[in-house]
C-alpha cells in the first residue's frame, strides 16, 4: 500500500543512492586506500556518527526495545555495558590504534595492521582474520536485512522476503559504488536520523501516557521495573561492552581520522551520541509497553508506537530511522569484509601482489555483492532466529576473537605474532563452542571467549620467542608518533 510513509521511504532510499553515485564519480580514479579507508581524511563529526551508526544497527530500534518491552529493565544492562565499552574504546583504544596503524606500514584493514604490527611475512594471520570476517559479517548483515524486511512488511504491506531483497539492492548499490567515503557520509546522516527518532518518539509517548491515553489494564511481567533481578543478566549485559575492542567495522573509523586532534573531538561526539541512543532505546521499550499494551510481535513495538502517535508524514520520517539503522550497519559490515578479502587474501595470496589499484577495488566490490546475497538468504530463512539473536552471535565472535589481541598489540611490547594467532583462534573457538554447548548457562558467550583469548595470547607469547628488535622499535615509534 503506497502512502505518505511509503513516499518518505522512497525519497530516503534515493538520497542514499545519490551519495553512493556522488562518491563513485568523485573518487573513480582513487586507489585502494581511498575506497577502503577514505584516504584517512574523515573529520570528527562524520567519523563519530559513522562509527556510532555502523554500531547501532536496527537492533537498537527493534531488538533492544523488544527485549525491554517483554522482560523489563533488567535487560538495560546491555545498554549500560555498551555505553561503558564504547567510552573506553574511544578514549583508550582509539588514539593508539590510529597511531599504530599509520606506523605499521600505513595499514588500512585490521588484519593488515596485525600482520604489519609484528613485521611478519606470513599471511596466516591475514587469511585467518579474513575468514572470520566473512563468516561473522554475513550473519551480522543478515540481521540488518531481516529488520528491513520486517519494517517494509509492517508499513507498506510488502512481502517480507521481497522487501529484504529490495533493501539489499540499495545497500549494495551505494557501498559498491562509493566505498568508505559513501558509507561514512550515509552513516552520518543516518546517525542523525536515528538519534532524532529515539529522542522524539519516547518523549511523545510519555506525554500521552501521562495524559491518560496509554493502554488500559496493562499487565506488566513480575519485577518489570527491577534492574537487579538476575546476576546473569548483569554479567552478560556488561559483557556486551567487551565487543567494542574487536569490532572491525567500528574501530576502523579510528584509523580513518585525519589527526589526533580530530580524534579527541570525535570521541566526545561519539560517546555522547551512543549514550543517548542506548538510554532512549530502553525508554522506548518501557513506554511502548505502557502505551500499546500487549502486542503480537514485540520486535515491532517502536514501529507501532510511532504509527500510533504521529501522522503518516512524520511517522514516515521517524520510521526511516529503522531503515537508517539497518543500512548503516550492513554497509559498514559489507565494506569491512570486502576490504579484508581484497587487501588480505586476494592481493597478497591470490594475485601475489601483482594486482592494480583498480583491480583491488573491483575485487572488493564483488565480495560486497557475494556476502549480501548470502546474508539475504540467511535472513529469509524462517529458522535463522531473531534480529537480536543474529547480532548477539556475530558480536560475540568479533569481540572474543579480536578484542584481546588488538588491545595487547597496542599496550604490550612483549606481545608477538604467535600470541596474536593463538588469541584469535582460541577466542573464536571458545565463543562458538560456548554458544553451541553451554548457552543454557545463561552467560553470554563473549565473556568466556574474551578471557580465554586473552589468556591464550599472553601464555603463547611468553612461551615463544620475544619479538625482534625491529618489532620493538616499531612499538616505540608508534608510541612517540604525533601529528
Amino acid at each position: 500500500m503506497f502512502n505518505a510513509e511509503s513516499l518518505i521511504f522512497v525519497v530516503y532510499l534515493a538520497f542514499m543512492l545519490a551519495i553512493g553515485v556522488f562518491f563513485f564519480l568523485k573518487d573513480k580514479n582513487g586507489g585502494e586506500k581511498s575506497y577502503f579507508l577514505g584516504g584517512r581524511q574523515m573529520g570528527p563529526w562524520v567519523s563519530a556518527l559513522s562509527a556510532g551508526a555502523s554500531d547501532m544497527s536496527a537492533w537498537v530500534l527493534m531488538g533492544l526495545p523488544a527485549s525491554i518491552y517483554a522482560a523489563g529493565i533488567s535487560q538495560a544492562w546491555i545498554a549500560i555495558g555498551l555505553a561503558i565499552g564504547y567510552a573506553i574504546s574511544w578514549t583508550v583504544q582509539a588514539p593508539r590504534l590510529r597511531r599504530f596503524s599509520i606506523v605499521a606500514n600505513d595499514s588500512i584493514t585490521i588484519p593488515q595492521y596485525l600482520t604489519n604490527r609484528f613485521l611478519s611475512k606470513s599471511k596466516a594471520l591475514q587469511i585467518l582474520c579474513a575468514v572470520i570476517f566473512l563468516v561473522a559479517y554475513t550473519i551480522y548483515a543478515a540481521s540488518s536485512i531481516k529488520a528491513c524486511g520486517t519494517l517494509f512488511n509492517s508499513v507498506m504491506g510488502i512481502d517480507t522476503t521481497i522487501a529484504m531483497y529490495l533493501a539489499a539492492v540499495v545497500i549494495i548499490s551505494y557501498t559498491f559504488l562509493g566505498g568508505f567515503s559513501a558509507v561514512c557520509w550515509t552513516d552520518f546522516f543516518q546517525g542523525l536520523l536515528m538519534l532524532a527518532a529515539l529522542l522524539v518518539a519516547p518523549l511523545f509517548a510519555m506525554g500521552l501516557i501521562n495524559a491518560g491515553q496509554g493502554a488500559a489494564n496493562v499487565q506488566l511481567p513480575e519485577n518489570y521495573w527491577n534492574l537487579f533481578t538476575n546476576w546473569k543478566d548483569i554479567v552478560s549485559g556488561l559483557g556486551w561492552g567487551l565487543g567494542y575492542f574487536g569490532m572491525p567495522h567500528i574501530i576502523i573509523r579510528f584509523m580513518s581520522l585525519e589527526s589526533q586532534k580530530a580524534l579527541k573531538k570525535s570521541a566526545k561526539i561519539g560517546i555522547t551520541w551512543t549514550t543517548l541512543i542506548v538510554i532512549f532505546s530502553v525508554i522506548a521499550g518501557c513506554t511502548g509497553h505502557l502505551l500499546l499494551g500487549d502486542i503480537a510481535d514485540s520486535s515491532t513495538v517502536f514501529i507501532q508506537m510511532v504509527r500510533k502517535i504521529f501522522p503518516a508524514l512524520i511517522s514516515g520520517v521517524l520510521l526511516s530511522a529503522i531503515l537508517a539503522a539497518a543500512m548503516s550497519t550492513a554497509d559498514s559490515q559489507l565494506l569491512a569484509a570486502s576490504s579484508a578479502f581484497a587487501s588480505d587474501v586476494y592481493k597478497p595470496v591470490i594475485r601475489k601482489n601483482k594486482s592494480s589499484e583498480k583491480e583491488m577495488q573491483w575485487a572488493g566490490r564483488f565480495v560486497v555483492l557475494a556476502i549480501a546475497v548470502i546474508a539475504v538468504l540467511i535472513a529469509a530463512n524462517p529458522n535463522s532466529g531473531t534480529i537480536m539473536g543474529l547480532v548477539e552471535n556475530a558480536w560475540g565472535v568479533f569481540g572474543a576473537a579480536f578484542g584481546p589481541t588488538i588491545l595487547l598489540s597496542l599496550f604490550w611490547k612483549r606481545f608477538n605474532f604467535a600470541g596474536a594467532v593463538a588469541g584469535i583462534v582460541v577466542g573464536a573457538v571458545v565463543d562458538i563452542g560456548w554458544f553451541a554447548f553451554l548457552s543454557s548457562t545463561g552467560i553470554y558467550e563473549i565473556i568466556p571467549g574474551f578471557f580465554a583469548s586473552a589468556i591464550a595470547a599472553v601464555v603463547v607469547s611468553l612461551l615463544t620467542a620475544a619479538p625482534g628488535k625491529d618489532v620493538e622499535a616499531l612499538f616505540d615509534k608508534a608510541m612517540a608518533y604525533d601529528d
